[in-house]
């Protein structure tokens, strides 16, 4: 310090008077630069951080920098000398004399006392050590194990030992507060080191007042004790160096000053033209941004001659509020905007809810859901952002719809496949049976039971779309190879109805050309003969059918009035005409059998065509076909209606002709 002392009279001394008295001209005539307004302040830089950082270069060091070992005086770091301590003599004393001074010892300063129980604890060592040899001696002399010896502390050593741990306890503590203190004094030293920053970088209005306060900070300097070992000398080449510069600084003459001045306005002009070009930038952001910028730059450059200070920083002030006050009109317009999206997905949350409220029943309605939730999120993604405190909420909440639906969907799904599975071991059950069917003869057996695979096929649900196709045409496939057999047999039947029709209808011309004579027994003969051999003939076409026996019919009632021959007599001749062919009510003559028979056809036809309209498939081809085929069937209902009246009828005459016949 005394070296800094010595250098700072000669700099004031010799070096600085001609700096002095310029100084005070300038304050005498009102020429000194004027600092710049508070906002152009330039930012304070940093302390530096490392010794190579910070030190000035050897050829603006002062030629009498101390060694390394000089750098941190005792005087400054230290804040007083050790307090010297009587040296005394307890070899003499016993170990209760010694406990005793040690008590005496510890109503003072811990600092002050270390040499002193150091020696007290060196002397009661030893005797207690002497007194743990002479128990365990005395212990082997009656008779003991020396393994076995262990010695105890008496109530002396006990007290002793408790007031070691009380002073290194109150030793630790001491030492805490001092590293506390020294860390207390870093930060004020770290804080004078930035005060005196500060000053350098100060535009002084006089050089006197700039010397007062650099004093006032050397005193506060001198003031603060001791700081941590390892800061020592970082903070100290910190304080060497800004002496330095703040010497440096004062020597600064007034036309470098005048020109550092000047070169700053260009600089400050230059970026007001910058600031001015980002007005017409069409992105805010990126106009904000770069702005910010030169804010930066603008505090790095230096001050500007009075004169001219206002005026500059007015013109780049006027041009960074215009920005301003574009970022505050885009960020105003962008809050609207997310206002508005917040309400727009929060109606799309509605409408999820809405969509998702009642579980779906069929396919086609889980999978209208999901294509109008995908519609959803498609649009929710079109949709800008919404305010950040609301983002998480809003997406989770929809998110989670969503989820939930796919979640249920995937479920369900589960659930129908393992249905499909079923239905589809219950259709291959089906499609066996079928086939079994399709090779069997017996028509009305047959086809009742085949009818019955179909109505359940009906019944059972759906099965999965890769084998639906498949397995309906292996049942198909069935049914129609049995009902073509079927159609093959009664289509040869229908062949021969063709050529009994052309038989009945020979019979019909050949009674029409009959001549009967006068003997009525042989007239009788001749009309049984006609009627057997009508019974002998089989089946004819069913259209044809009422009109061929109605004719016929009516062309006998004509030969029976003609031979007077009465109407028991025809009967019993036709009764006996059909005992003799086998018919009775199975005969092939029986024309109520042949209804019941036509009946009976006529409702299995019925049942197939309702069958096989159920599985038509939904198409404007299926339509026209559907339309056909319930014409058709309806056709059928009342031609079995109008067949069952008649049958009744006819049940109702033999009932009649029956009881005549009893009487």
């Amino acid at each position: 310090m005394e070296e800094l002392n010595e250098k700072q009279e000669a700099v004031q001394n010799e070096e600085l008077q001609p700096v002095v008295e310029q100084v005070a001209q300038d304050n005498d005539s009102n020429t000194n630069v004027t600092p710049e307004p508070a906002s152009e302040v330039e930012p304070v830089a940093e302390t530096p951080a490392t010794t190579t950082e910070t030190a000035p270069a050897k050829e603006n060091a002062p030629a009498e920098t101390a060694p390394a070992a000089e750098t941190a005086p005792v005087a400054e770091n230290a804040t007083s000398e050790p307090q010297q301590e009587p040296e005394v003599d307890y070899s003499h004393k016993s170990r209760e004399e010694l406990l005793a001074a040690f008590t005496e010892l510890m109503d003072d300063d811990v600092s002050h006392i270390r040499n002193r129980v150091r020696a007290i604890r060196d002397q009661f060592g030893i005797l207690n050590k002497e007194m743990e040899q002479k128990a365990a001696k005395a212990f082997e002399e009656q008779g003991g194990n020396k393994e076995d010896f262990k010695f105890e502390n008496d109530l002396v050593a006990q007290e002793f030992y408790k007031l070691c741990d009380t002073y290194r306890a109150r030793r630790q503590q001491m030492q805490e507060e001092i590293e506390a203190q020294k860390q207390r004094n870093l930060q004020a030293k770290r804080q004078i080191l930035e005060d005196l920053r500060l000053l350098i970088n100060k535009d002084e209005e006089t050089l006197k007042q700039t010397y007062d306060e650099f004093n006032a900070i050397q005193e506060k300097w001198k003031g603060i004790g001791d700081v941590p070992r390892e800061d020592m000398n970082d903070l100290w080449q910190n304080y060497h160096f800004l002496i330095e510069q703040f010497f440096n600084k004062v020597k600064i003459s007034k036309e470098l000053r005048m020109l550092d001045l000047k070169r700053n306005l260009e600089q400050k002009i230059q970026l007001c033209e910058r600031a001015e070009e980002l007005i017409v930038e069409t992105s805010v952001v990126k106009a904000f941004k770069a702005l910010q910028d030169l804010r930066a730059q603008w505090k790095e450059i230096g001050p500007v001659p009075s004169e001219q200070s206002e005026e500059i920083w007015q013109r780049f002030n006027n041009a960074a509020d215009q920005i301003d006050e574009r970022r505050r009109e885009y960020y105003d317009q962008r809050k609207e905007e997310m206002d508005q999206n917040l309400l727009a997905k929060q109606a799309l949350i509605a409408k999820a809810e809405e969509l998702t409220q009642e579980i779906p029943t069929s396919t086609k309605k889980w999978n209208d859901t999901t294509e109008a939730l995908d519609e959803l999120l498609k649009l929710w993604k079109s949709i800008g952002p919404v305010p950040k405190e609301n983002n998480e909420e809003v997406w989770n909440k929809f998110k989670g719809i969503i989820d939930k639906h796919y979640a249920d969907k995937k479920q369900h799904f589960g659930q129908v496949r393992d249905e499909q599975s079923e239905n589809y071991n219950k259709k291959v059950d089906l499609c066996l049976k079928a086939e079994a069917i399709a090779k069997r003869e017996d028509w009305k057996k047959a086809t009742e039971e085949l009818l019955e695979l179909q109505a359940e096929w009906k019944t059972i649900g759906p099965t999965s779309r890769k084998v639906s196709d498949k397995i309906w045409h292996r049942f198909r496939s069935a049914c129609d190879e049995f009902f073509a057999k079927k159609g093959d047999y009664f289509k040869g039947i229908r062949s021969s109805e063709s050529e009994n029709l052309e038989k009945k209808t020979a019979i019909i011309e050949e009674l029409k050309a009959y001549a009967f004579g006068d003997d009525k027994e042989e007239n009788l003969n001749a009309v049984k003969d006609f009627q057997r051999r009508w019974a002998e003939i089989g089946h004819v076409p069913m259209k044809e059918k009422d009109r061929i026996m109605k004719e016929f019919r009516g062309l006998l009632d004509g030969v029976f009035e003609k031979l007077k021959i009465s109407a028991r007599e025809a009967d019993d001749t036709l009764f006996r005409s059909r005992a003799r062919g086998g018919s009775g009510r199975r005969g092939s003559g029986n024309e109520e059998h042949d209804i019941q028979n036509r009946i009976d056809k006529l409702n299995s036809d019925l049942k197939l065509w309702e069958n096989n309209i159920g599985f038509l498939a939904n198409s404007k081809q299926a339509d026209l076909l559907k339309e056909e085929m319930e014409k058709k069937m309806e056709a059928t209902r009342q031609e079995i209606a109008l067949l069952t009246a008649k049958l009744k009828q006819k049940a109702q005459e033999e009932e009649a002709e029956n009881n005549e016949a009893a009487e």
